[in-house]
């Protein structure tokens, strides 16, 4: 399946293990670092690649699981 470029409030409480308020506190908070840098956003996803650059080391994770 390929991966979408996008990641929901679902996804993030799936991977983080955490409260849908919480993954959409997180949206909020990455979509506006994004804005901030002058980046388009969608309410309700953040970039699954800002996303994974903002907990250190699970790009790795991410890329292992293929393997």
């Amino acid at each position: 399946m390929a991966m979408k470029s996008m990641i929901t409030p679902e996804e993030i409480m799936e991977e983080l293990g955490i409260s849908r308020a919480f993954a959409y506190k997180l949206i909020q908070r990455f979509n506006s670092e994004l804005k901030a840098q002058g980046y388009t956003t969608i309410s309700g996803k953040v970039s699954r690649k800002y996303f994974e650059e903002q907990f250190y080391g699970m790009s790795e994770q991410t890329d292992c699981k293929g393997a």
